[in-house]
């Protein structure tokens, strides 16, 4: 795996999850919450995967990253989000590596690659080849056995935000080489 892809599957294994299963509020880590506070919207993008336990990689690398205020805005967006396991799959120590302060850029353009600036629903989805992503590159849509795949991850829940959509999926999306 290249440096980028490492630094950007990092980034959203650590900005997956930070909420207990159940509650009704995020519970951001500490440094969220003293650095750069939750925006208000209990149902944004960054709310809901604050709100997941098996986000909590992917939450790690959005405040890593200074994404936090972007995932959150208005929209619309779609968020493809890998869970923890996803992100514990990378090679040992692309996590880590990605979210040292001089891997920032590498890991802002992997969390990117996991976000396009419109609302994607899953039957939309479902209907395209392909989508364009917020860094540029463009990634593989497909039906196999009657699930969703964006590259080679597995479409494994929806949920609809005020902002747009989070699509979980079951491993991070690798970018194409530049």
């Amino acid at each position: 795996m290249n440096r980028p892809l490492t630094v950007l599957a990092t980034a959203l294994v650590l900005t997956a999850c930070g909420k207990e299963a159940g509650s009704t509020a995020p519970a951001p880590t500490r440094a969220v919450r003293e650095e750069q506070p939750f925006p208000l919207d209990p149902q944004n993008i960054v709310n809901i995967a604050a709100g997941s336990k098996d986000h909590t990689t992917l939450v790690a690398a959005l405040q890593a990253a200074d994404y936090v205020k972007s995932v959150a805005n208005p929209g619309p967006l779609t968020v493809f989000a890998p869970t923890n396991a996803a992100c514990a799959a990378l090679p040992p120590g692309t996590v880590d590596d990605l979210l040292r302060p001089d891997n920032k850029a590498d890991l802002q353009e992997l969390i990117k690659y996991h976000a396009t600036t419109t609302a994607y629903d899953p039957g939309m989805l479902g209907r395209m080849h392909e989508l364009g992503m917020a860094n540029g590159k463009k990634v593989r849509i497909r039906q196999v056995d009657g699930e969703l795949r964006i590259n080679d991850a597995r479409v494994v829940a929806s949920i609809r935000g005020s902002n747009g959509y989070v699509h979980v999926v079951d491993a991070v999306l690798t970018p194409p080489p530049k």
